[in-house]
């Protein structure tokens, strides 16, 4: 999108400033996306444990982030490792939020989303990709993750990946936890994995 039609878009956005900017992102966000120029859309949802960043390429859901992370590291941290070119685009996201609505009301065990997991990669990639394994409400220790990954010894290496998911909640690292019941890192702090741990324990 040029700058002249840009300008249009500003122009026909007043005078009811709030609607109107919230119109013209929309639009933008549309124009990014028919153009290919879209690389990182994202939006935030209110969740039982604070906001979350959503964040997705075409590929799928790339980034799940914790205000305690800080929203503006996180997609700073996003264009750095992705493309600048991100803007707020909460149609992509459509899915995802649902899902995760979905899950904070009890009503879902499961994520169905596209994931993209390039954020990620080696044997932490690996251990992700087996977490889904731990079901809805269980719990498992460092070391049976680590034996699940095909590496015993690498406790340490399985508690960093878990701690440094780039998809928690949707990739459950919530559920590992040490052996003998500290809950262990977490992405958006041990509190937040407490909650999760306490809905899941509801059900």
């Amino acid at each position: 999108m040029n700058a002249d039609n840009l300008t249009d878009e500003l122009t026909r956005a007043f005078p009811d400033v709030p609607d109107g900017l919230r119109r013209l992102r929309d639009r933008l966000a549309v124009a990014a996306e028919q153009e290919g120029i879209l690389d990182v859309a994202y939006r935030t949802v209110d969740s039982p444990v604070g906001s979350l960043l959503l964040a997705a390429t075409e590929i799928g859901l790339v980034r799940v982030g914790y205000a305690s992370e800080g929203h503006d590291v996180v997609l700073q941290t996003l264009a750095d490792r992705i493309s600048p070119r991100i803007l707020i685009a909460p149609k992509r996201l459509d899915a995802a939020a649902r899902e995760l609505g979905e899950y904070f009301a009890g009503q879902r065990r499961t994520f169905d989303l596209p994931l993209d997991w390039q954020l990620t990669t080696g044997f932490r990639r690996k251990v992700l990709g087996r977490l889904p394994e731990v079901g809805y409400g269980q719990t498992a220790s460092y070391a049976a993750i680590a034996q699940l990954a095909d590496n015993p010894k690498a406790i340490r290496a399985a508690a960093t990946a878990c701690a440094t998911n780039p998809l928690p909640v949707v990739i459950p690292c919530h559920r590992v936890i040490h052996s003998d019941g500290r809950v262990g890192q977490y992405l958006g702090g041990p509190e937040a994995k407490r909650v999760l741990l306490a809905l899941e324990a509801l059900a």
